[in-house]
């Protein structure tokens, strides 16, 4: 259960990180190569930012699921602190 909602988790905050840097390379990428000015809402909102939110979402949801694993694996005691006597 912990492993599917930190991978929902994942899924959601890397879909809007990747849709932030998809409108962001859009509009860099409209800035460098002067497309008509009618296209570039079109490219940016239609088609980098659905793509960066896609690859974002699945490489959010995979890192968080992959992370969550590793947890559940690696099972760390913590180790009592030990107080010097003087």
């Amino acid at each position: 259960m912990k492993i599917t909602l930190l991978a929902l988790l994942g899924l959601a905050l890397g879909a809007l990180g990747g849709a932030a840097l998809g409108i962001g390379a859009g509009l860099t990428w409209v800035g460098l190569v002067r497309t008509a000015s009618i296209d570039n809402g079109a490219l940016v909102f239609f088609t980098l930012m659905p793509l960066g939110a896609a690859i974002g979402g699945i490489a959010g949801a995979l890192l968080f699921a992959v992370i969550a694993i590793r947890d559940a694996e690696i099972m760390i005691e913590r180790q009592p602190v030990r107080h010097r006597d003087r």
